[in-house]
């Protein structure tokens, strides 16, 4: 029997259900202890519920929620203003995290922390180790930088738009296929991740020269660009390495687990993906 493996982007999913939480309160200058507290208590509640609704919707026979690593990943190190701005998580939903992993683990789900990648490394990880062996895997998350590892095999599903994010998706919002996204970003930039892109070359340009040569490699290497376009190119050579090191998710971390580690019912044949 083929094996469908869930992986939860546990932030991305735990993050929109506090956000939901905690907006009846944002007109208040300071949330009180209880306050705090109260929507804390119902982050759990309901990030159980929607774990439970998407077992139900889904039907997987394998899950697993993936964490970011609590230090700074490498990233970081790469370029210090990854993310720059992006709004910290609150110290009290931090420090209730292990208690949403136990939560969860009621469910039957548990969860993996990564020691120094973000969880979209793990994750990308794990979902081409799957496909690689032929087995099914689908992501939950809105991150669109998981839209790069579509295949037959591994697909995205938007929980809280109900709806898969397919390469009709990919076609309709970047006009590029989702094997061109890396190169689509490092040309246009990452605003979400604060990843920068070439100056002056805008998402429709991008995917002209995208859908003309290919790929940025051979973009890099055409004889026949406008002037305009190569010079923007060659002025941003060390940048364009940069931020296609940065947008690529790794895919090789070691795991150390099989899937029967992770089922949720019983397979007849269980695959190691260590």
């Amino acid at each position: 029997m083929r094996a469908h493996l869930i992986l939860i982007d546990a932030m991305n999913l735990i993050r929109r259900i506090y956000a939901v939480q905690e907006r009846p309160f944002l007109l208040l200058d300071q949330l009180s202890e209880k306050t705090k507290q109260q929507i804390i208590h119902n982050t759990k509640i309901n990030s159980g519920k929607a774990l439970q609704k998407i077992i139900n919707e889904l039907q997987p026979s394998h899950a697993l929620a993936v964490f970011d690593s609590k230090a700074p990943c490498w990233r970081y190190k790469l370029y210090p203003d990854y993310k720059k701005g992006r709004k910290k998580m609150p110290e009290h939903l931090a420090a209730s995290l292990a208690d949403i992993q136990d939560s969860f683990l009621e469910l039957g789900i548990d969860s993996l922390e990564s020691e120094q990648d973000e969880a979209d490394d793990l994750i990308a990880t794990l979902a081409i180790k799957v496909a690689l062996r032929g087995q099914n895997c689908t992501i939950i998350s809105t991150d669109k930088g998981f839209l790069s590892l579509l295949n037959e095999q591994i697909k995205v599903y938007d929980y809280f738009k109900k709806c898969y994010l397919d390469e009709d998706f990919v076609s309709s919002k970047f006009a590029v296929k989702s094997t061109q996204l890396i190169d689509f970003w490092t040309l246009t930039g990452d605003n979400t991740n604060k990843i920068p892109g070439v100056p002056g070359i805008g998402p429709v340009t991008a995917a002209e020269l995208l859908n003309q040569y290919g790929s940025v490699a051979k973009i890099l290497v055409a004889t026949d660009l406008k002037k305009s376009i190569a010079n923007k190119l060659k002025n941003s050579d060390l940048q364009i390495q940069m931020s296609q090191q940065l947008l690529t998710l790794k895919k090789d971390i070691p795991l150390g687990f099989n899937l029967k580690d992770i089922r949720l019912q019983q397979e007849e044949e269980v695959e190691n993906i260590d």
